[in-house]
């Protein structure tokens, strides 16, 4: 096993701040930690040694909700898929979901069967995100209304088994046809159900959590916002203590403000996405999202000819510095909402999320202004 020693760093975790920090990995574990000089020994012995200098070190980033990156969709086959995802690990994102959007289901069938065995080859891909095609078509934001469709028991069980145990979490829309019923079959199936794209109340929202829906997708956006005689899903989600809410932090979905109070309001239960599309970490211009057209421009991506925010241009790292310097959200908090939540989320908060002895060997470090300087995915430096 190769072994390697990061040493004199601020590490930021969900079990707080350590200065001086240190840790050792071998292979693919971390195999210990501490703070001050204990480091030395383990470094006579390493084949990479990094001197921190005082900067933050954090758990590597676990993104739910992804479409692409660096001008490669996720949607054009396994060499885009690769592509987009080395852009986001740059940023620090070690492990990821797939997110399809609405397709015809042949398409999201090979698409979920493209993702299981590039789960099978790359440990850093966690499997599929299901967003589309079960959403309501008012709000359904960037997604084809071509595809759109009722969770019926037959679809639900054929995008199941297409994905081969690899399909992780998937959006529903809880006032369809059927929805409460297909929460309960992907649920079953081990699939983390959120509720997004929808036009539900409070009461409708709130019925799908408790028949087993753990997941507000992209909290705020392509649903009803709190109203104070209306109060709709993101209350519901907030008050229930099981669910995780996703969201996006890029300015531009959610004003900072307003991403402070979800952080307020569910400690512990914000789960930072990106939802990014291919132009995240690329230039502005025109793109495909499933197909449709997209326009960026200076980083606001929409459906070309239209105001309607078509994903995002965000990478994680992005997200945590907004978090921080914008938000004003406790570095503590916000790099939790990148790290152990979304582990938690997928049931992998035993060997992700936290640099702990015994954790997987995923790590970012950043400068005082929170940039990615290097990035350490299963023990190996990217």
């Amino acid at each position: 096993m190769s072994r390697l020693v990061v040493h004199s760093a601020r590490k930021v975790d969900a079990d707080g701040q350590v200065d001086d920090f240190w840790l050792v990995v071998d292979g693919a574990h971390i195999s210990a930690t501490g703070s001050g000089a204990g480091w030395g020994a383990s470094a006579a012995e390493a084949e990479t040694v990094i001197d921190a200098q005082g900067h933050w070190l954090t758990p590597g980033f676990i993104d739910l909700h992804c479409h692409g990156g660096g001008g490669h969709p996720y949607d054009d086959g396994v060499d885009e898929m690769r592509a987009a995802l080395l852009t986001h690990r740059a940023h620090g994102t070690t492990r990821a979901l797939i997110s399809h959007v609405a397709n015809p289901l042949a398409s999201l069938r090979e698409s979920l069967a493209i993702v299981a065995e590039l789960t099978a080859t790359d440990p850093l891909v966690l499997g599929s995100h299901l967003e589309g095609p079960f959403l309501a078509p008012e709000r359904r934001g960037a997604h084809d209304a071509r595809f759109l469709r009722d969770p019926e028991p037959e679809a639900v069980e054929q995008l199941i088994a297409a994905a081969r145990g690899t399909l992780r979490t998937a959006t529903v829309a809880p006032e369809l046809p059927n929805a409460l019923e297909a929460i309960g079959v992907l649920t079953e199936a081990g699939v983390v159900v959120g509720v997004g794209h929808t036009a539900a109340d409070y009461a409708q929202a709130a019925r799908a959590f408790e028949v087993g829906a753990r997941l507000l997708t992209h909290a705020f956006n392509a649903m009803p916002g709190i109203h104070h005689r209306a109060p709709g899903p993101v209350m519901a989600a907030i008050d229930n203590p099981e669910v995780t809410l996703e969201l996006i932090l890029d300015g531009l979905h959610v004003h900072p403000t307003v991403a402070a109070l979800l952080f307020r309001e569910a400690p512990g239960r914000v789960a930072l996405v990106t939802d990014a599309m291919a132009a995240a970490g690329a230039s502005d211009g025109n793109y495909r999202l499933g197909e449709l057209n997209v326009t960026v421009h200076d980083g606001l991506a929409v459906l070309s000819g239209t105001d309607t925010i078509a994903g995002s241009t965000l990478t994680q790292d992005a997200a945590l510095r907004i978090a921080v310097t914008r938000a004003g959200v406790d570095p503590v908090d916000a790099v939790t909402a990148l790290t152990r939540t979304p582990a938690h989320v997928l049931g992998e908060g035993h060997r992700l999320g936290r640099l702990h002895t015994g954790y997987v060997a995923d790590a970012v470090l950043l400068d005082h202004d929170w940039r990615v300087q290097t990035v350490v995915a299963d023990g190996s430096v990217l």
